[in-house]
């Protein structure tokens, strides 16, 4: 398995013959909104350039996975861009009537796609009224006969299924949001640095951060999680790639991997109209 961080959430993952866009955000730098309501600068996003040479490296690109529809995920540049090249989008079935009716040939990702065991997992995107609001967002587990089993966090904070899902699925790689994002109240909408420690102590996985110093409430900065790491005696087991980066990884364990579990194919609701209008 081969996994190139490019920027914020966006990443090609090489899984067997496929290469995965993972939550491509294409943008400008400024073409975006801002986020940082209150307490803090607000600038607008993107904040970073894509990495020199990434739209090289997004042409390998045969297949397009979205975790959840905010605009730093699918931007309308990474849309257009996929529409032109008329690459699979994959999906949780929640998000894939939209993406559909936004013109995207998208499929609800389930098991068997890319040859690979897949479950979806829940995930919350803040806490309380504001992770309510949020709308659903969606994690994903893939285990390829031939690779390692990566599990996508996707955007979350700790909660009962994401814990669960690493007791019991035992990834060989975890990709975890580590921004720490808030809007300036409502308290973080991903996980903070204190959790990013115990989720890493929690688990055997080699652990990925991502989602960092890309956008405006994102305070999490790369040297201050490795600094932190570092003192928790965790840096071996953690991974902070720069954009661009290009990480490699082989299959050690190759013992029966877990059963994963069917989806529920969960669809739509009133969230998910007000989410949508925001990508």
């Amino acid at each position: 398995m081969k996994i190139q961080h490019l920027r914020n959430a966006t990443a090609l993952i090489t899984i067997g013959d496929r290469v995965l866009l993972l939550d491509p955000m294409f943008g400008e730098v400024g073409s975006k909104m801002g986020l940082r309501v209150f307490r803090g600068e607000r600038r607008r996003n993107p904040l970073v350039p894509m990495p020199s040479g990434w739209e090289q490296a997004v042409e390998k690109a045969t297949d397009v996975l979205v975790t959840h529809q905010h605009f730093d995920h699918l931007d309308g540049r990474a849309r257009h861009w996929t529409k032109q090249r008329g690459l699979p989008v994959w999906a949780s079935s929640i998000d894939v009537p939209y993406l559909r009716k936004s013109g995207l040939d998208a499929k609800v990702l389930r098991g068997g796609t890319f040859d690979s065991k897949v479950e979806r997992i829940p995930a919350r995107h803040g806490r309380g009224v504001i992770g309510w609001l949020m709308g659903h967002v969606s994690g994903f587990y893939l285990a390829h006969p031939d690779e390692p089993a990566i599990y996508i966090i996707g955007d979350s904070v700790p909660t009962k299924t994401v814990s669960e899902a690493l007791d019991r699925l035992q990834p060989e790689i975890v990709l975890v949001p580590a921004g720490a994002a808030n809007f300036g109240f409502g308290g973080d909408i991903l996980f903070s640095i204190d959790e990013l420690v115990e989720l890493t102590r929690n688990t055997t996985a080699r652990v990925i951060f991502h989602h960092l110093e890309s956008l405006d409430h994102c305070p999490t900065t790369r040297h201050s999680l490795r600094q932190r790491m570092k003192t928790e005696n965790l840096l071996d087991r953690v991974l902070i790639p720069e954009d661009g980066e290009t990480m490699v990884f082989s299959r050690q364990d190759h013992s029966p991997r877990p059963k994963s579990r069917t989806d529920s194919r969960p669809g739509p609701d009133f969230r998910k109209w007000i989410t949508s209008k925001l990508g």
